[in-house]
């Protein structure tokens, strides 16, 4: 949920990059922050644990300009991947105005690309949230890589709502930006009268 700030005339919104562990979730927004201006970018925060370099909350406020004098300020989160992490990424999740998805595309990760699927759902369930409605857009990952499962059973199997969805290799950037001016889009169509 957009926290709006009267006294800085600015609003807040949250991106959240949702996946299985290694999908690329890190990758996308280590990629945004090289490639956004630095003077739209903040620092990045990065949070490790002892046991795990996977967990990562980034933080990056993009300036977008002003909507009804507001400056809008959008701040992008991903969540651990690792199963032991679920507390994490239900912590993470919360107040989000918009969730990427991002999907390993490899055919041997299609059983953990839905296990995180469904626990999303169930996710935003618990913050009753409709699934079917919410702000959400699905980006197929690592589509460089051999072996990797057509856009149809993906799609089958991961986007039952029909969301945007979008292909890319995140090492390289391709599809990055697509996604993520489209979770822009869908939160700012989202945000409530300031």
């Amino acid at each position: 949920m957009s926290l709006i700030n009267l006294a800085k005339r600015e609003i807040n919104c949250k991106i959240v990059y949702y996946g299985m562990g290694l999908c690329g979730k890190t990758t996308n927004l280590h990629y945004i922050h090289r490639a956004v201006r630095p003077h739209e970018v903040g620092e990045m925060v990065c949070l490790d644990t002892q046991i795990e370099r996977t967990l990562y909350f980034d933080l990056l406020p993009l300036d977008l300009g002003n909507v009804h004098g507001f400056t809008i300020r959008f701040h992008l989160y991903t969540v651990p991947g690792q199963t032991l992490y679920q507390h994490t990424r239900l912590s993470v999740l919360k107040g989000a105005d918009c969730v990427i998805f991002v999907a390993d595309s490899q055919a041997s990760k299609l059983q953990d690309n839905i296990e995180s699927w469904n626990e999303l759902h169930e996710h935003l369930g618990r913050m009753h949230k409709e699934v079917s409605v919410f702000p959400l857009v699905m980006q197929w990952n690592k589509r460089d890589l051999p072996d990797i499962l057509s856009l149809s059973v993906l799609q089958k199997f991961l986007n039952p709502y029909g969301v945007p969805s979008f292909e890319s290799v995140a090492v390289a950037g391709k599809g990055v930006i697509e996604t993520l001016r489209m979770g822009i889009n869908l939160a700012l169509h989202k945000l409530p009268a300031p």
